[in-house]
């Protein structure tokens, strides 16, 4: 009796064991009218202990505080669900979770989840297959890449919706693949481009990237290599992490890069032993950016020595306080039960305490958290709850939850949860953490995705090892300001400095590693960064060379006038007849005609003042020499032909050889010019080539389609100089060959000296210097022919008669008689 007494209180006392640790006993199942399922790594697999591909018991292997952390999370927010008034208010959720501690060894429960009454039916891609009702309508997890990319496709098949709450690879986006994944994390994506930021922000730009040697990492890497394209950031050693990682030389290989920034984008496993390693190594003066998968590791914020590896910055998620969490975990107490329901549904976790899971690092615990009331959302729409009941007629098919998730729209701890067309989500953002001397995370700045990117970063926060400096990370020195770089090899980060020359500049912004042209109006010294306008210059109406040439050409004009009209009061007079008779005229017209071309050489130039320049000077002068020519040839011919060949004399006279001569070059040069100017006028040029600074406006001329026009006056002078040579014995008193001769040994001077300023000097005040050659052309017939002869006139008039000019004659005459 008293055996049977103490066998009856021990049941009782059992059963009501049973009771409390109820939620212990079934911490991975829990009855209700639809089953969600999860996915936790709460384990891991060594594979160097497990190398064959069999199924394993997961309790017995390295256990993550963190996701069993998460695992709670989801057991609390369920429970949370079933206490809720407001959703699925006579409705219960249950779940069946499964602790994945590898990809490829725990599809027995995987098997489990989408069976139906026991069974897995194979997908025969008909309607009927959506139809089929698996034990769960929709799934949490998993956390890792590599599990989701394992799993997928048995989900996918029969569109049972799988909300990760931490698989980020860009993989999961493609929705072709992966029609049923939505997740509660951003993608790796997201992570990677605030890296990039941070490394900009620094103006770090050579870097290693290191990451766990699978699906998350390689995705990671991939899509740094993308990110940093069209940043100055170089990528200059990449390593995968993994168990067989050499560590040691491995930080050899970034000392030797002179490499001080460093990306660990892995898993907290891999980035654990990579930091152990590090400590161990005496590795320093090294900065870290860290995932957000290893950004608040406790453990490794407490780690020994932590603080001399450099300085630790970090991508972590936003954390959010859950309301209730930690009551939850210090009212599971009881964790003593023994045995499983199914396979990998057990932990063995009674050394545990409340405070060990709290403290934990709380990242990912939103994801979850949202996770699974953003199915519960979508199962209150599918059974169109209302305020306090459900429509339990609705039979749930996992492809209606899913059409549901989808148009989520609900706030859930002030955060407004729903998903984009691609199952990413709309909601969340990163917090940058600096690891202070106090062994914990500090916020420093915040990445925000919605409604609209935004990045804030506090570096004053920052106590870096280089005595609040930030460090440098490259791996040559910015080029000076005007310096354009080369690369020195396969990374743009690596150059040397090479200053642009005089008319170029670099532009940074636009290409730092190209030397630009300035337009042809600018112009830049060595090493500029912009181009100036250049200075247009042309001699001006108002410069003072040009009113002394203009005054000068007045008072040719004048003097040409004052020549003629006293040629014409004593036009009978022997001097005005040796002198040349009404061919005086014509010449002191084609002077005063030849002035009217200075005034083209100033202002600015256009095509009519280009011809203008050229055109009546060319002309008009060629006529004057011709009529020297026809002069020179007569006072030979009087004096020394005349007498020796009489009948060229006499030809000469009859025919009016004068005339025919004058008219001959005036037409030649005429035909000449006019066909020179159909080919090829003058016209505006810019001189851009002299001076850097300038632009000096001119005329270009055709040289090979002016020939012509520029050989005949030539020759004409030629003929003159040698006919009035030629007359260089005759009388001395009448001089007529010695002032032609003279004349034009100052015109050819004149010209020698335009011709060598012309080739040391290109200023703009070269063509004031053709202004005052071409007046000085004319000056050289008016005052040393004309003028002594107006002397004559008015102030030796007694050698104006003719019985002096006969005396002259005889005189000459008696003289080479003899």
């Amino acid at each position: 009796m008293t055996y049977f007494l103490f066998s009856a209180d021990f049941l009782l006392i059992f059963q009501l064991l049973l009771r409390l640790c109820a939620a212990t006993a079934s911490e991975f199942h829990l009855d209700g009218d639809y089953l969600i399922g999860g996915l936790f790594d709460i384990h891991h697999v060594d594979f160097s202990v497990h190398p064959r591909p069999e199924a394993i018991d997961c309790s017995s292997q390295i256990f993550s505080l963190s996701s069993y952390r998460r695992f709670q999370i989801m057991r609390f927010s369920v429970e949370q669900v079933n206490n809720s008034t407001n959703l699925l208010p006579d409705v219960s959720l249950g779940y069946d979770i499964f602790d994945q501690c590898s990809d490829t060894k725990n599809f027995p429960g995987i098997f489990n989840l989408i069976s139906e009454n026991g069974m897995v039916r194979p997908w025969r891609n008909s309607p009927e297959n959506l139809s089929k009702s698996p034990n769960v309508i929709a799934l949490i997890g998993p956390f890792t890449s590599t599990n989701t990319l394992a799993v997928a496709p048995l989900f996918m098949s029969y569109l049972i919706p799988m909300v990760s709450y931490g698989a980020a690879s860009s993989a999961f986006s493609q929705k072709v693949r992966f029609p049923s994944f939505l997740r509660t994390v951003p993608s790796n994506k997201e992570i990677i481009d605030v890296m990039v930021n941070i490394l900009v922000h620094f103006d770090w730009r050579w870097v290693a990237f290191l990451y766990s040697d699978n699906d998350f990492g390689t995705d990671g890497l991939e899509l740094f290599r993308k990110a940093i394209k069209e940043t100055d950031t170089c990528l200059a050693y990449a390593k995968g992490l993994n168990e067989n990682t050499g560590h040691a030389q491995m930080f050899k290989q970034l000392d030797e890069l002179n490499l001080n920034t460093i990306i660990v984008f892995s898993t907290d496993l891999d980035a654990e032993a990579l930091v152990e390693a590090a400590v161990r190594l005496n590795v320093s003066d090294k900065v870290w950016i860290a995932g957000d998968t290893w950004s608040l590791n406790k453990r490794l914020l407490r780690l020994e020595g932590i603080e001399n590896i450099g300085t630790v910055l970090g991508v972590a998620q936003s954390v959010l306080p859950i309301p209730g969490f930690d009551d939850f975990i210090y009212s599971t107490k009881c964790q003593m039960a023994k045995e499983q329901k199914f396979c990998n549904q057990y932990c063995n976790c009674s050394n545990l305490i409340p405070d060990d899971i709290i403290s934990m690092d709380p990242s990912f615990s939103f994801p979850v958290y949202s996770a699974v009331f953003a199915i519960a959302h979508a199962l209150h729409n599918v059974l169109q709850c209302g305020a306090n009941k459900c429509n339990r007629d609705t039979e749930v098919q996992p492809y209606m939850v899913l059409d549901q998730l989808r148009k989520s729209n609900f706030t859930l701890l002030n955060v407004r949860v729903g998903f984009n067309d691609d199952g990413e989500p709309i909601f969340g953002s990163y917090s940058i953490v600096f690891w202070n001397r106090s062994s914990s995370a500090e916020e420093i700045g915040l990445y925000t995705f919605f409604p609209s990117v935004s990045f804030s970063i506090n570096s004053t926060k920052i106590e870096w090892f280089t005595n609040h400096q930030v460090p440098i990370s490259q791996c040559s020195q910015e080029c000076p300001s005007g310096y354009a770089k080369t690369q020195t090899g396969i990374h743009k980060c690596c150059f040397r400095c090479d200053v642009c020359p005089n008319g170029t500049y670099i532009s940074t912004a636009e290409d730092p590693y190209s030397c630009i042209s300035c337009e042809e109006t600018e112009w830049s010294e060595a090493g500029s960064t912009s181009c100036s306008p250049r200075l247009v210059e042309y001699v001006l109406f108002t410069d003072s060379g040009a009113i002394l040439i203009i005054s000068g050409s007045c008072v040719l004009m004048g003097l040409t006038v004052a020549v003629a009209l006293l040629f014409s009061v004593t036009y009978n007079t022997p001097v005005v007849r040796s002198a040349g008779g009404p061919m005086c005229f014509l010449i002191l017209g084609c002077l005063m005609l030849c002035s009217l071309s200075v005034f083209f050489y100033f202002g600015k130039p256009t095509t009519a003042s280009c011809i203008l320049r050229y055109f009546p000077f060319l002309l008009f002068y060629t006529v004057c020499l011709a009529c020297f020519v026809v002069r020179s040839f007569q006072i030979v011919c009087i004096f020394k032909i005349a007498a020796k060949i009489p009948k060229l004399h006499n030809w000469w006279m009859k025919y009016h050889g004068q005339w025919a001569v004058i008219a001959g070059a005036f037409v030649i040069q005429v035909i000449f010019l006019i066909s020179s100017y159909c080919f090829g006028a003058p016209r505006p040029s810019h001189d851009t080539f002299t001076y850097q600074d300038r632009i000096i406006l001119g005329c270009d001329i055709n040289i090979a389609a002016t020939t012509l026009s520029v050989v005949v006056p030539l020759s004409l002078c030629s003929l003159c100089f040698i006919f009035s040579y030629m007359g260089k014995d005759l009388p001395k008193n009448y001089n007529e060959a010695k002032a032609i001769t003279f004349c034009l040994l100052l015109l050819i001077l004149t010209w020698v000296v335009f011709a060598t300023g012309y080739i040391l000097y290109q200023g703009k005040h070269i063509h004031t210097f053709n202004a005052l050659a071409v007046l000085s052309s004319l000056f050289s017939f008016l005052l040393w022919y004309f003028l002594p002869k107006c002397y004559i006139i008015v102030l030796q008039p007694h050698k104006n008669t003719q019985q002096y000019f006969q005396g002259l004659i005889q005189s000459y005459t008696k003289t080479i008689s003899h």
